[in-house]
C-alpha cells in the first residue's frame, strides 16, 4: 500500500517535487482492452479474483499474480465496450467525435486502486493530467470506497453498475460517486417492506465480512426495528471458519424465526451455499440479497432444500438488443494483445494455445454458444443493463458539455468548448443534472446523492428436479411509488415457499394480541416478544395488538371474549326467578288463609269468640290483611312507572289500616274494662261509629301522605348500576326519599302505640283477654320492622325489594296468626269452649 499513498500524494501535488527522482519499482500492466477515441473513459473490472503474492523470501523483489476468472466481471467489461462501440455508431450522440474507452483487470483491492490510478493518470503512475474523463466500476462496495477517495480528489466522476452499499451515497466522504444500481438504502426498505407484506416479523441474518454486507446487515436490523421487524440473531459467516459455521448451522436448527435473510455478496453466497450442502436445515424460508438472488447457476440437486422457494429482490430484468450476440461472438483474434483473452478461452473449452501433450490445441474458433457459464448466459441481462446505462450516462453527460449553437452552449448558457477543453470537473458538473431515457425505455438521472431510480425485481426460486431453478418474477419494488404502493405482487403471482410449506411462512416471536387483550412491551425481550394480557373487569380491546383496552359506557358490559361491549342483562326480583316464585308463594297463601279465615269467622259469627272486641274490625283486620298480601305482589315483577308508585303507596295505606283496626281493638279491650266499673260510661265514648271513625281518620293521615309524596317527588323506574358492574338492576327509585321515611315512621308510630296499649291491658283479668294476643302480634311486627330498616338499606339490588316484600309478609303472618289462630283454635277444635260464660268467666 505504500506505493499506492505515494501516488496519491503526488495527484494531491499536482507536479512531480523538484530534484526528485520517482522510480517505478513494478510495471503494473493492469489495461487489457483499450481503444483510442476523441473522448475517454475507463473501467475498472476485476477479471481475475484471486491474487497470489511471491515474497521470494525477500532475498529479491516480491511480486504479485492473478490466477481465477470472474465470469462475470468479464461480461461487464465486454457490455462496457458494446455500449461504447453502440454510441459510436449512434450519429445523434456525440455527432463526430469517438468515445474511447480503457478496461482494466485488477484482483485485490491494492491492484484495483492502482488501475484506477492508471486509468486517470496514463501507463505512467507517476504521469499527471491524463484525459480519461470518467471512471466505470467498481462491483465491489469495498472497493468503490477506496477508489473514490483517491479519484475524487481530482473530481473525477465514479460510476458503479454494482457497488450498492448505502455509505456511498454520503456526499461529503464521496463526492465524486454516482451508480446506476439503487443504493442498498432502498434494498433495506424493500425488505423490511417485503417483511412487512408477508408480515414476518421474526428473522434471522447470516451477512459475511465487507463494507456490502456488514453495512446491509446493520442498516436492515435498524430500519426492521422501526418498522415492528425484530432480529433474533445476527451472524457473520467466515469462509475459513469452520467453528463458525458450526455455530450457523446450530442456531439456524435451535431458532424460532423461520425466515432467514442471507445478506452476501455473490462470491461468498456461492461458498456459503457449498459449505451448507451437507447440514439439514429445513423448514426456513430464505430470503436473499440482490447481489446474489437471481444467480441461477448457484442452483444444484444438494441446495434445494434451501434454495427452492427463496425470495429476494434482483436488479429489473432488460432488454438489451444486440448484445447477447457480442458476447457470444468474442474470439481471441478480437483483442489479439489481451493474454487474459486467451487464458479464459482456455479455461472454457480446456485447452490450449501453445502445444501441449495434456491438451489440445484451441483454434480460436471454438462457438462459446457450446458453453455453460455465467459469461454465456445471456438469457437475461440484470447488472449489464447497470454497466449499459452507466456508459450511456458518461456519454450524455459530454453531449450536453458539447452542444453548441452560435458559439454558445444551449444547456448551460456558457460559451461553446471543444474536446480537448472537456475536463473531469465539467463532466462530473454535467452528470448531476442529465436526464435521458435509454434505447431500452429505461429513465437514467442521478438525485443529490449520486443515486438513480430504485426499482426491483421480486423473484421467486422455483426448483425442479434435475436441480436447476427457473427464477420468476413475482413482483416489482418501485421507490419511486406512494408509501403502501411500492411492493406489488402480480396478480397471477405462483408463489413457492421455502421451508417445504404450502401457504406463505409463519414467522413471528410471538402471535399478534387478539381482541379482548392488549399488547405489553417486555422490556427483557426484544420488541417482537410482547406480552399479552387480557382486558380488565369493564374494558374491551376490538382490534388486533391493541395498546390499550377502553371501558364500556355504563349501560353496556365486555362480552366474555372481551372484544365487545353488549348490552348489559337487566335485573329485577321476577316471577320466574326462585326468590321470586318463592315470595309470591307465600304472599298468594296468606291471601288464601286470610280467605279462609274470614270465612270461618262469617260462618261463625253469632258466637261468642267472634262477637267479642267488635266483630266489624276483626272483618275489616282480615280485609286489610289480604289487602298486605296482595300489596306484596306488587313488588314482583319489571318496575314500570305505575307499579312504582302503586307499590309503595298500597303497602303503606294497607298497614296503616291493618295497623289502625289493631289499634281500635286495642282500645275496644281497654273500654270494655273500663266500663265494667260501676258508674262508668266508656262505651258510649267509643262505640262502633267512634271505633270507624279513628280507623277512617288515622289511615286517611296516611293517605293525605302518600299523596303529597306522589304529587312533590313520586316513585320511579331507575336503571340502576351503581352496586354491579356487570348488570342492570332494575328498580323502584322512592323519589322523595324523605316522604318513604314519613310514611314508615307513622307506621312505626301506630305500631308502636298499639304495642303499648296492648302491653298494658295484657292482665286484665278475662278467661281470653285479646291484649295479649294483640302485644305478641305487635312484638313481631316491630320486630319485623326495626330489622327491616339496617336490612333494607345494605341489601343491594333486587334483594333490596325481596327484604321488603319478606317485611311485608312476615308482619302479615305474625298479625294475621297470632290474633286469628287461637280464635280459630276454638271455633274449629274447642267448640265446649266458645261460649260466653266461658268467655267472660274470671280466671
Amino acid at each position: 500500500m505504500g506505493l499506492i499513498i505515494i501516488l496519491f500524494l503526488t495527484l494531491l501535488a499536482g507536479t512531480k517535487p523538484e530534484n526528485q527522482t520517482c522510480k517505478v519499482i513494478e510495471k503494473t500492466e493492469l489495461m487489457e482492452f483499450s481503444r483510442d477515441g476523441d473522448l475517454n473513459i475507463a473501467g475498472v473490472f476485476s477479471i481475475t479474483s484471486t491474487r497470489t503474492l511471491v515474497d521470494n523470501d525477500y532475498k529479491a523483489i516480491p511480486y504479485s499474480y492473478c490466477t481465477g476468472y470472474n465470469h462475470r466481471e468479464l461480461k461487464f467489461a465486454r457490455t462496457m465496450i458494446f455500449t461504447v462501440e453502440e454510441i459510436n455508431r449512434d450519429p445523434s450522440l456525440l455527432p463526430g467525435l469517438r468515445l474511447g474507452y480503457k478496461v482494466y483487470n485488477g484482483c485485490g483491492t491494492e491492484n484495483l486502486i492502482r488501475a484506477a490510478i492508471e486509468a486517470i493518470n496514463g501507463n505512467d503512475p507517476l504521469a499527471c493530467g491524463g484525459q480519461t474523463l470518467a471512471v466505470l466500476g467498481h462491483s465491489s462496495s469495498g472497493v468503490s470506497d477506496d477508489i473514490n477517495t483517491i479519484i475524487s480528489a481530482v473530481s473525477v466522476p465514479q460510476i458503479s453498475h454494482l457497488s450498492t452499499c448505502a455509505c456511498l451515497s454520503d456526499k461529503v466522504r464521496y463526492p465524486t460517486f454516482f451508480r446506476t444500481v439503487p443504493s442498498d438504502k432502498f434494498q433495506i426498505t424493500a425488505l423490511v417492506q417485503l417483511m412487512k407484506y408477508f408480515d414476518w416479523r421474526w428473522v434471522g441474518i447470516i451477512h459475511s465480512v465487507g463494507t456490502y454486507a456488514e453495512e446491509g446487515a446493520s442498516e436492515f436490523v435498524k430500519e426492521a426495528q422501526k418498522e415492528g421487524v425484530c432480529v433474533e440473531y445476527t451472524m457473520v459467516y467466515l469462509e475459513a471458519s469452520k467453528s463458525r459455521l458450526r455455530t450457523i448451522t446450530e442456531t439456524l436448527k435451535e431458532s424460532s424465526s423461520k425466515v432467514v435473510l442471507l445478506f452476501m455478496s455473490l462470491s461468498f453466497a456461492k461458498t456459503f451455499l457449498a459449505h451448507m450442502e451437507e447440514y439439514n436445515i429445513t423448514g426456513k424460508q430464505w430470503v436473499g440479497s440482490e447481489s446474489w438472488i437471481s444467480a441461477a447457476y448457484l442452483a444444484s440437486a444438494e441446495r434445494k432444500h434451501i434454495l427452492h422457494g427463496a425470495i429476494g429482490y434482483a436488479i429489473p430484468q432488460a432488454s438489451i438488443p444486440g448484445l447477447g450476440e457480442f458476447l457470444l461472438t468474442l474470439k481471441p483474434s478480437d483483442e489479439p494483445h489481451s493474454s487474459l483473452t486467451k487464458s479464459i478461452w482456455e479455461e472454457f473449452f480446456d485447452c490450449s494455445f501453445t502445444p501441449s501433450k495434456t491438451s489440445t490445441l484451441c483454434t480460436g474458433a471454438e462457438d462459446l454458444r457450446t458453453v455453460s457459464s455465467d459469461y454465456t448466459d445471456v438469457a437475461k441481462f440484470r447488472e449489464e443493463n447497470n454497466v449499459y446505462t452507466a456508459v450511456y450516462s458518461v456519454a450524455f453527460a459530454l453531449h450536453v458539455l458539447l452542444q453548441c449553437k452560435n458559439s454558445v452552449n444551449p444547456a448551460t448558457g456558457n460559451p461553446c468548448l471543444t474536446k480537448d477543453e472537456v475536463q473531469p470537473k465539467l463532466v462530473f458538473d454535467a452528470m448531476k443534472h442529465i436526464n435521458f431515457t435509454t434505447k431500452n425505455g429505461a429513465r437514467v438521472f442521478f438525485d443529490e446523492n449520486g443515486d438513480s431510480i430504485a426499482k426491483y425485481d421480486l423473484v421467486n426460486w422455483q426448483m425442479k428436479e434435475d436441480g436447476s431453478a427457473d427464477i420468476v418474477i413475482i413482483g416489482q419494488f418501485d421507490d419511486s411509488l406512494p408509501e403502501g404502493k411500492k411492493l406489488k405482487l402480480k396478480d397471477d403471482a405462483k408463489i413457492v415457499w421455502g421451508g417445504s410449506n404450502n401457504a406463505v411462512v409463519r414467522s413471528v416471536c410471538r402471535e399478534p394480541c387478539p381482541p379482548g387483550t392488549r399488547k405489553a412491551v417486555n422490556k427483557n425481550k426484544p420488541v417482537c416478544c410482547f406480552d399479552c394480557f387480557q382486558c380488565s373487569e369493564g374494558t374491551i380491546s376490538n382490534k388486533t395488538n391493541s395498546l390499550d383496552c377502553s371501558p364500556c359506557p355504563p349501560e353496556v358490559w365486555p362480552n366474555e371474549m372481551r372484544d365487545d361491549c353488549v348490552p348489559k342483562p337487566t335485573e329485577y326480583l321476577s316471577y320466574t326467578e326462585t326468590t321470586g316464585a318463592l315470595l309470591t308463594g307465600f304472599g298468594t297463601f296468606g291471601v288464601f288463609l286470610s280467605l279462609l279465615i274470614t270465612t270461618i269467622f262469617f260462618t261463625h259469627k253469632e258466637t261468642p269468640i267472634v262477637r267479642a272486641n267488635n266483630s266489624e274490625l276483626s272483618f275489616l283486620l282480615l280485609f286489610s290483611l289480604k289487602l298486605c298480601f296482595l300489596c306484596s305482589l306488587t313488588f314482583v315483577g319489571r318496575p314500570t312507572q305505575w307499579s312504582c308508585m302503586l307499590r309503595h303507596t298500597t303497602f303503606s295505606i294497607t298497614f296503616v289500616l291493618c295497623i289502625s283496626c289493631v289499634l281500635g281493638k286495642t282500645i275496644v279491650v281497654l273500654m270494655a274494662f273500663r266500663a265494667r266499673r260501676p258508674g262508668s260510661n266508656m262505651t258510649k265514648w267509643f262505640g262502633p261509629a267512634q271505633q270507624r271513625l279513628s280507623v277512617l281518620i288515622l289511615t286517611l293521615v296516611q293517605v293525605v301522605i302518600c299523596i303529597i309524596w306522589l304529587t312533590i317527588n313520586p316513585p320511579f323506574p331507575k336503571r340502576n348500576m351503581k352496586y354491579y358492574r356487570d348488570r342492570i338492576i332494575l328498580e323502584c327509585a322512592l323519589g322523595s326519599a324523605i316522604g318513604f321515611w314519613v310514611v314508615l315512621a307513622y307506621i312505626g308510630v301506630l305500631a308502636t302505640l298499639c304495642f303499648v296499649l296492648a302491653f298494658l291491658a295484657r292482665k286484665l283479668p278475662d278467661s281470653f283477654n285479646e291484649a295479649k294476643l294483640i302485644t305478641f302480634s305487635m312484638l313481631i311486627f316491630c320486630a319485623v320492622w326495626i330489622t327491616f330498616i339496617p336490612a333494607y338499606v345494605s341489601s343491594p339490588g333486587k334483594f333490596t325489594v325481596a327484604v321488603e316484600i319478606f317485611a311485608i309478609l312476615a308482619s302479615s303472618f305474625g298479625l294475621l296468626l297470632c290474633i286469628f289462630a287461637p280464635k280459630c283454635y276454638i271455633i274449629l277444635l274447642r267448640p265446649e269452649q266458645n261460649s260466653k260464660k266461658r268467655i267472660m268467666g274470671k280466671m
